[in-house]
């Protein structure tokens, strides 16, 4: 078995006047040990996808196929092998993590013990201490450590390092890593798109309840026009040079932002930027600020969709 799920031409639709298409024909196939991300803005499908792999909710149409079984006939089964943690985990406040930890170890018949799950994610010092006295971001660890005690061979994680600080945020990152390198699969959201970049194996970009793009992350980015970005402004509105700019050496494609910023998409910035001072020179314009970077899952959603990814609908 080389896929972990797979997904053909799902449909999720909810009664209304008219109704709401919140999954529309999305079709996929997430290999056994490889992390894939799920991306997209608040209300574009990929929670709803998710919840529907993870057998949370039941699909309008389409299949769905989870190590090579099916919900309908193998649910206990299938259990059994996953981990999972939601966006938003409500747990008892008045249990202990380590509590909380083993009453979850409780739900398997194999697994780890609480306290190397507790360990995986940085909490055993507050193994003692009750849920309702941490924090957002030691709650949302601790959603992951009760994922993660099962010792499952396949991890769903929507949005797993929102709230953490940045040093838990690696921390996690490692886990996932770690879990990965043991040919275990990962099916990840996030609005992160540094956590997307070094942790999947591949992507899915959603929106409107399709799937727009698909990839590994440096297949997208170059598909979309370059590895970097030049980001400008002039004194000037950028209707009256960005016309010219299409034409300098390497430059893929120009976008113009709603503050009237310009951004090229270009694939060597070392020939772009003596053209670029050149031809704003010529045109009598001054430049403002400039910046160069290297161009990122954030810049393949907005020239797929012209939104960012943590607009909501």
């Amino acid at each position: 078995m080389n896929s972990a799920i797979h997904v053909s031409d799902l449909v999720k639709t909810y009664p209304g006047r008219p109704p709401v298409e919140a999954v529309r024909g999305v079709t996929l196939d997430v290999q056994v040990g490889e992390c894939f991300g799920l991306l997209g803005p608040n209300g574009a499908g990929k929670t709803t996808t998710l919840e529907i792999i993870e057998g949370l909710l039941a699909p309008t149409s389409g299949e769905v196929t989870v190590l090579g079984r099916s919900w309908a006939t193998h649910e206990p089964e299938l259990r059994e092998r996953m981990g999972i943690s939601l966006q938003e985990t409500r747990l008892s406040d008045k249990l202990t993590v380590r509590e909380t930890v083993t009453l979850f170890r409780s739900f398997y018949q194999k697994g780890l013990e609480p306290d190397v799950a507790l360990g995986l994610v940085s909490l055993n010092e507050k193994a003692r201490s009750f849920v309702d006295k941490l924090s957002g971001g030691q709650k949302q660890r601790l959603a992951v450590a009760c994922a993660l005690v099962g010792e499952p061979e396949l991890l769903f994680l929507d949005e797993p390092t929102t709230g953490l600080d940045p040093q838990s945020r690696r921390q996690l990152w490692d886990v996932i890593r770690d879990f990965k390198a043991r040919g275990r699969t990962v099916l990840l959201t996030t609005h992160y798109m540094d956590e997307a970049e070094r942790l999947a194996d591949r992507v899915a970009v959603i929106d409107q309840g399709k799937v727009i793009a698909l990839g590994t992350p440096h297949d997208l980015i170059l598909q979309v026009g370059g590895e970097h970005v030049i980001d400008f402004t002039v004194d000037a509105p950028a209707s009256l040079v960005d016309e010219s700019l299409q034409a300098l050496p390497t430059v893929k494609t120009v976008k113009r932002g709603s503050d009237g910023a310009l951004s090229l998409s270009v694939a060597e910035p070392a020939q772009v930027l003596p053209a670029l001072l050149i031809l704003l020179q010529k045109l009598s314009v001054k430049l403002l600020g400039l910046t160069t970077r290297t161009a990122t899952l954030e810049d393949v959603f907005v020239t797929l969709t012209g939104r960012h990814l943590r607009d909501t609908d």
